[in-house]
């Protein structure tokens, strides 16, 4: 089994949801590299329910532990290592379960593929407990793009019914600052408060909520990407879709475009300041699978977090027999907020690996 990704910048991750940690080794960090353990840190604590009222109760420090990789705070040319513990584990509500797989989650699929042996409590490596890895490697991957002139920022869009875009041209870190101020992760103060209404009846109600994240990328080279497999919506997809709850994905206008004419969804060409542009940006700023130096704009729907406290219909594998159950334990209502910081993370490790395969980190 391997859990491995990217061409030049690649990422394995390592450990389960209730093991000793999680974690990530990268491999073609360009030596020299300046690894900033705070801003790692920093995104590791976003992604933490800590202090979040709507999330898990599952209390983990996430410390950042460096295993290897690092000399004098800087990438040495060999393989980065880097994990969190985990310290907080609670296997008892999943053993109860382990006959009967939970609605929504892997433990059917996985338990016929890798046996009974396999470690499914709190979803084993199919947990978005695993996505840790990601976060420290994409807060690496925006340190290689800053200097560049590269941003990606990401912030909650949708939860259940309530929807507020940042416009199109805010500043990202605007965005950033926003979408920081309250934990549902939302640039809308009024809809912020909507969203987390929405979230604590669900938690109420012992049900769970899902929602849509936007990321964007801005400064992209033109031309950064690759035709037809690994084409920027090609990579990003695959990489989002690497995240566990990811259920869909759409670009630019993406699934509105079928709404349209052809005349109405092109993006016209213009000068503007001295750069070709385009007016308008339906395209998400992509063409023929190349940055076309428009911010990059993908949306992510994010599922309702399977772990919910009411009653559902499953089977007893043990006695072949229909069964009932209520999954127990801490688990989040919404997961949405905490897939802010993972998908944000995700894009810049897919468009640093890019870069350097298309000598843009050169």
């Amino acid at each position: 089994m391997t859990m491995e990704f990217g061409r030049r910048l690649r990422l394995g991750l390592f450990g389960t949801s209730h093991g000793p940690e999680v974690g990530v080794t990268i491999d073609g960090i360009p030596a020299g590299t300046p690894i900033d353990r705070a801003a790692i840190q920093a995104d590791l604590d976003r992604r933490r329910p800590v202090g979040r009222r709507l999330a898990t109760r599952r209390q983990e420090e996430d410390l950042l532990v460096v295993d290897g990789g690092v000399s004098d705070g800087r990438a040495n040319g060999s393989t980065f290592r880097a994990h969190v513990a985990n310290t907080d584990v609670r296997r008892e509500p999943y053993d109860k379960l382990r006959d009967t797989p939970r609605p929504g989650h892997a433990d059917y699929p996985a338990r016929v593929r890798y046996g009974e042996a396999a470690d499914l409590s709190g979803g084993g490596i199919f947990s978005g407990r695993m996505t840790v890895g990601l976060v420290i490697a994409g807060a690496i991957a925006k340190g290689l793009l800053r200097p560049r002139g590269l941003e990606v920022v990401a912030y909650t869009r949708t939860i259940g019914p309530v929807d507020a875009a940042a416009p199109e041209g805010m500043d990202p870190a605007e965005i950033a600052r926003r979408s920081r101020e309250h934990e549902v992760g939302s640039v809308d103060p009024a809809a912020a408060e909507r969203m987390a209404e929405e979230i604590a009846a669900a938690r109420r109600a012992g049900d769970s909520l899902g929602g849509i994240v936007e990321v964007r990328a801005y400064g992209a080279p033109v031309g950064l990407g690759e035709p037809f497999f690994d084409s920027l919506e090609s990579v990003l997809a695959h990489a989002y879709f690497s995240v566990p709850a990811v259920k869909g994905v759409e670009f630019g206008a993406g699934f509105a475009s079928v709404r349209l004419r052809g005349s109405e969804h092109n993006d016209p060409f213009v000068f503007r300041d001295g750069q070709v542009r385009t007016e308008t940006n339906r395209a998400g700023g992509i063409l023929g699978g190349l940055a076309t130096g428009m911010p990059i704009v993908a949306r992510i729907a994010v599922k309702p977090a399977s772990s919910i406290a009411v009653r559902q219909r499953t089977v007893n594998l043990a006695t072949r027999q229909p069964a009932e159950i209520v999954v127990t334990g801490r688990h989040d209502p919404c997961i949405v907020p905490r897939a802010v910081v993972v998908l944000e993370a995700t894009t810049a490790a897919v468009l640093a690996d890019l870069a350097l395969v298309g000598g843009f980190l050169a």
